[in-house]
């Protein structure tokens, strides 16, 4: 469990007024509005670095998991805690608006999650984080999955701690995601071509997808994967076996 002096806390999960950076004409004030973001940001990050060093001490891998509504997160948790549960110990945080939902299907597979509810907010952060391992435990040299919020721009700003990031489209969105949402795709370090399943029945083209997102980060690695079928999981399970 993290210790209480590692940081004062409330215990719970909460919204928080939105101090993201946003392109474009800022009003009058604009000088106030960006110091408070700059806090707001120093802030998460220097809680971030605690939770880092509380995982790392324990060899507990974190991987954030970010997309847009409906992407498939969920079933690819599922598919991956019935496929890999019995080789480590794996924990989930949930993270939604509202709602139980996902924290439920998760815990029908008998992984240990916990679900943090944000409210207004659209993502999860360092100090949320710092709540769910304090609630969750998460034991030694474990795997723990976070489903961040999904929304393709908030959760790419805040650090949680995590060793790595992974970024999840589906096929049934655009091609031209990652031109769009740059900086989320820019701070992946794994993209997921999800739902590949579908592919004979939509118009996308995954070589494109992928030049745009290498567009953007030229080192990223993408993977083309269905959760539902099981098709290329091979590799992210790979992947995930690497960040140990």
């Amino acid at each position: 469990m993290l210790r209480e002096d590692d940081e004062p806390g409330h215990g719970h999960p909460h919204p928080h007024p939105h101090p993201h950076p946003h392109g474009g004409l800022r009003p009058n004030g604009a000088g106030e509005t960006v110091t408070i973001e700059q806090k707001v940001l120093a802030k998460n990050d220097l809680l971030a670095d605690r939770n880092r060093t509380w995982m790392t001490d324990r060899g507990v891998v974190a991987v954030n998991v970010m997309s847009s509504p409906g992407a498939g997160k969920t079933t690819l948790f599922e598919r991956t805690i019935t496929d890999l549960g019995g080789r480590r110990p794996m924990a989930v945080i949930e993270g939604d608006q509202e709602t139980r939902l996902d924290a439920d299907r998760i815990g029908r597979t008998g992984c240990a999650v916990v679900q943090v509810n944000t409210g207004a907010g659209c993502h999860l952060d360092a100090e949320m984080m710092r709540d769910a391992l304090t609630a969750l435990s998460p034991p030694q040299d474990s795997l723990l999955m976070v489903e961040n919020v999904g929304n393709l721009v908030c959760p790419a700003l805040f650090d949680l701690g995590e060793r790595a990031k992974v970024v999840i489209i589906s096929v049934t969105e655009g091609t031209d995601k990652p031109l769009k949402y740059p900086y989320m795709f820019a701070a992946a370090d794994l993209i997921l071509i999800n739902k590949a399943d579908l592919l004979p029945y939509v118009d996308f083209d995954v070589e494109q997808c992928a030049r745009h997102a290498r567009s953007v980060n030229p080192d990223v690695h993408v993977l083309t994967v269905s959760a539902t079928t099981g098709e290329g999981l091979t590799h992210w399970y790979d992947w995930l076996a690497a960040q140990r």
